[in-house]
């Protein structure tokens, strides 16, 4: 059992697989590794000291002629431990803000003096352990012997406060277990995950890439990687079609008032490129930051009646943001990313059903790519402080409840979270295990009554008065981007045979059987079967294994024997067993694996 003690003193025990154990664990533990630091690097200052998903950080400044690189992570583990079996407990402490300026400001900790200032006097508390103090509200463990062990993961460097204005920091990445067995477990994983890193196996298959010729964070899909990703938008049309969704495109830029009018400018500006001036005119544009605005301006544009209601429009619409290049990460963070929005502008007798048909499209693509772990988290409205929020309390309560009701209706385990809704609306959003355990938030499903009353969208009810609809956001890949990444790092690039860029390849044992090779290929193409043919010059071990490692389902193996009998040899990825069939037989397979497939969904 893990204790947790917080602010007000009570302390707490948790299992370990308990989100809030694992939290406080790993808070405690940015502060040791902060005290092995303090006690290696005279003069290092410190800024702040978080737990994240998976460990913590803490960024940090080192005292001039000071550099932390990878090769001090193990001096730094062992003073971590060093400390460790000191069983230091950890005392929380209030203090006043002029004495806590006194107390960090005469360690010369200036870091920590900028963030005590923007703290009310009266709510300040210090948590200390040995010859450590850290400025902090917590919750924490009792004392440091409960952590048993920890890796220095990385370290990289990062803006204070995240504004490429301020100081460049360092920020070491840690993880830390109650059990060693724990640890080992964790740097298995690690491991596996390197070998799963979408960056590296989208490079080996061709998938996409990324140029600094066209611009950091820009991704560019490849032909197979775009022939993926076009099939997980012709699934996903094709699912839309059936509950009664319309395509639509929208511009990949818009008027700087359209974004002023949705709220977009205020929340997004800072993160957006910086804006378009017409030379002549002297109008002002931006590259698209979201998709929502334009659908508002799409059902503006003709009268509507209840009849008419719900309105679904569905776009693969592309957006851009700024992120920052120390932010950048493969597909998972760039600055040009395509979303599969939708908007369901709906009457609020309408909210629950339209949720629940959402619902069945997100649970119909998790199961097609076998994303059948996961679980949701329903974000509600601080009830302490309604007054951020737009919106009635009737109309939150509806929304609300008919997204519980959802839940229940489709048998799905679903977390509250209190305060986690956006301003516009309580939202639906679906947490997924990949084959590693890790959590990635996919779908998501929001409510919005922000966005209706911006653009004073109206229809008019059966009582001939004229009403507000209600705005459902959806996404159930969220970013095509980011998806793929995940999907990628899950199947450690093995996808579905539906799905795969190439189904099978041809291995001609020689030179003598490279034009019955290209003969299979032909006819197998003509049957909508995704083959290549690998004729080069080689070894057929080499061959093998070079396919073996293109992630390619099926190895075709031909030589002169299956020429003259026009079969084929055929072995499955992965396996050493062989089978042998006709040409025909195969391209019957396929089709028939394929179809099964997808009419399973």
């Amino acid at each position: 059992m893990i204790k947790v003690q917080y602010q007000d003193g009570s302390v707490q025990s948790f299992e370990w697989e308990d989100a809030e154990a694992k939290h406080a664990f790993w808070h405690s533990s940015s502060h040791l590794m902060a005290e092995a630091l303090q006690e290696l690097y005279p003069g290092i200052q410190f800024g702040i000291g978080p737990a994240i998903e998976n460990g913590f950080y803490y960024d940090v400044m080192p005292a001039e002629g000071q550099v932390i690189k990878e090769s001090d992570f193990e001096a730094i583990e062992a003073k971590i431990m060093e400390i460790q079996k000191r069983k230091e407990s950890i005392v929380r402490s209030e203090i006043s803000k002029a004495d806590a300026l006194k107390t960090f400001g005469d360690k010369g900790q200036t870091y920590k003096c900028e963030l005590i200032s923007e703290l009310e006097d009266g709510t300040i508390t210090t948590y200390t352990q040995g010859n450590f103090t850290d400025l902090c509200k917590g919750p924490h463990l009792l004392s440091t012997s409960d952590i048993k062990a920890v890796k220095i993961t990385s370290c990289a460097a990062a803006y204070w406060r995240g504004d490429e204005k301020r100081p460049m920091m360092t920020r070491i990445y840690g993880i830390s277990f109650p059990k060693r067995s724990m640890l080992d477990e964790y740097l298995m994983l690690l491991e596996e995950a390197k070998k799963r890193d979408h960056r590296k196996i989208g490079k080996d298959l061709d998938l996409f890439m990324f140029s600094d010729m066209v611009g950091k964070g820009l991704p560019i899909w490849l032909p197979k990687g775009t022939a993926l990703r076009l099939r997980l938008e012709d699934f996903l049309k094709k699912i839309q079609k059936r509950y009664g969704y319309q395509q639509v495109i929208t511009p990949h830029i818009g008027s700087k008032n359209l974004y002023v009018t949705s709220g977009h400018w205020d929340h997004y500006g800072k993160d957006s490129f910086q804006p378009i001036t017409t030379p002549e005119e002297g109008e002002v544009y931006l590259l698209k930051p979201m998709n929502c605005p334009h659908h508002c301006a799409i059902f503006k544009n003709s009268p509507r009646s209840y009849k008419d209601l719900p309105f679904r429009c569905a776009e693969f619409g592309t957006v851009y943001r700024y992120e920052q290049s120390g932010e950048l990460h493969g597909l998972t963070r760039v600055r040009s990313f395509t979303q599969d929005d939708a908007h369901i502008f709906c009457r609020q007798d309408q909210v629950k059903q339209e949720f629940i048909r959402v619902m069945e499209i997100i649970n119909i693509i998790f199961r097609a790519l076998n994303f059948e772990n996961y679980e949701a988290q329903i974000s509600l409205r601080d009830p302490k402080n309604t007054t951020k929020y737009v919106g009635s309390d009737e109309v939150w309560e509806h929304a609300e409840n008919a997204i519980r009701e959802a839940c229940r209706e489709m048998n799905l385990p679903a977390t509250e979270v209190e305060g986690e809704a956006a301003f516009y609306g309580p939202k639906l959003d679906f947490m997924v295990k990949d084959a590693l355990g890790r959590r990635w938030q996919l779908g998501t499903i929001q409510v919005d009554y922000n966005l209706p009353e911006r653009f004073e969208l109206e229809y008019v009810g059966e009582d001939n008065q004229k009403h507000r609809p209600v705005m459902i956001h959806r996404a159930p890949f969220g970013s095509m981007e980011r998806f793929v990444a995940v999907l990628i790092e899950h199947t450690a690039g093995k996808f579905p045979l539906w799905l795969t860029p190439d189904q099978a390849v041809v291995l001609p044992i020689s030179e003598k059987s490279n034009d019955y090779a290209w003969k299979i290929k032909s006819i197998l193409e003509a049957q909508d079967v995704r083959v290549l043919v690998d004729d080069r010059n080689e070894k057929l071990g080499r061959k093998i294994r070079d396919n073996e490692l293109k992630r390619i389902p099926y190895l075709l193996i031909v030589g002169e024997k299956e020429a003259e009998q026009g079969i084929i040899s055929v072995r499955r990825q992965g396996s050493d067993e062989k089978s042998t069939m006709t040409i025909q037989e195969f391209a019957d397979f396929v089709k028939r694996t394929v179809d099964e497939q997808m009419n399973a969904f």
